[in-house]
C-alpha cells in the first residue's frame, strides 16, 4: 500500500491554511496546525513513512497539486468537478456556509441574496465558488485571492454579499466594523480527504477506511476539540 501514498518515499500532504477550520498556523511556531494536520500525520504513521506538508493559502491550489499528483494526499469539500481527478473518502468533517453583508444592508435572508442587482465575494476556487457557481442565476460573482481575503476584498470592492466558511467570517466580522452575518447558513460543506484517482480503487478504499476508523474512534472529535475549533460537527 505504501507505493499507492507515498511513490516518492514520502507523503505529501497538501495543507490548505485558507480554511481555519482545518488548518491553521501555530501563533508561536508559525507550523500548520490543525484536523488536517492531525490526520495527515496519523496515516502517515499507520503507513510507516516520513510525511511532508505541502502548505497552500488557498483551496484550489491544494486542489491542484494533488490532481496533478504534486502531492499524494489532500482534504478538501467534496464538489463533483472536483472529483474528476480526485478520489474522496467519506466526509470527516460537516462545515457550515454563510453570507456576510453590511450592518445597514437591506438584506435580511438567505434567499434574498441572489438577485441580479447585487455582487457576491467568494474564494476563488474555493467549495463556495463551486458551489455558488452553480446555483446562483441572477447575482454577480466576484472572486478574491484566497477565502480569507474575501472579507477585506468585499469592502474594498463596495460588494454587497460576501460568502465564505461561518467561523471566518464571524471573525472578520470582529475585526472589520459594521458588518452582519445573515442568519442560519446557504450551504453544508462536506470536508473529507482526497487522493490522486491514478492511484486505483484499493488506495482510495484504504483511506476511505482510515477516516471512517478516526471518526469512530473518536479521533476526528478530539483533534477539533483540541484545536479549539467550534461550528464544526462530525460526520455521520
Amino acid at each position: 500500500m505504501v507505493q499507492h501514498f507515498a511513490p516518492t518515499g514520502v507523503l505529501r500532504a497538501a495543507i490548505n491554511l485558507g480554511n481555519p477550520i482545518l488548518a491553521q498556523k501555530d501563533a508561536t511556531t508559525g507550523l500548520p496546525v490543525g484536523v488536517s494536520v492531525d490526520l495527515a500525520t496519523g496515516l502517515a504513521a499507520k503507513l510507516g513513512v516520513p510525511l511532508k506538508l505541502v502548505v497552500f493559502d488557498a483551496a484550489g491550489k491544494s486542489v491542484d497539486a494533488v490532481s496533478t499528483e504534486q502531492a499524494d494526499i489532500g482534504f478538501f469539500a467534496i464538489d463533483p468537478l472536483r472529483g474528476n481527478a480526485i478520489a474522496f473518502t467519506p466526509p470527516y468533517v460537516l462545515i457550515e456556509g454563510s453570507y456576510l453583508v453590511k450592518q445597514d444592508s437591506p438584506l435580511t435572508r438567505n434567499e434574498e441574496v441572489d438577485q441580479a442587482k447585487h455582487t457576491v465575494v467568494v474564494g476563488k476556487g474555493s467549495a463556495y465558488d463551486l458551489y455558488l457557481s452553480r446555483e446562483i442565476k441572477h447575482a454577480q460573482l466576484l472572486r478574491s485571492p484566497t477565502s480569507p481575503t474575501v472579507v477585506d476584498f468585499f469592502v474594498a470592492n463596495g460588494a454587497d454579499v460576501a460568502a465564505g466558511v461561518k467561523q471566518q467570517l464571524e471573525a472578520d466580522a470582529e475585526r472589520v466594523p459594521n458588518l452582519r452575518l445573515l442568519p442560519g447558513r446557504f450551504m453544508v460543506i462536506s470536508q473529507a480527504m482526497g487522493l490522486p484517482k491514478s492511484r486505483g480503487d484499493e488506495a482510495a478504499k484504504y483511506l476511505s477506511q482510515y477516516v471512517e476508523e478516526m471518526k469512530a474512534s473518536g479521533f476526528v472529535a478530539q483533534a477539533l476539540k483540541r484545536h479549539r475549533i467550534e461550528g464544526a460537527a462530525v460526520a455521520p
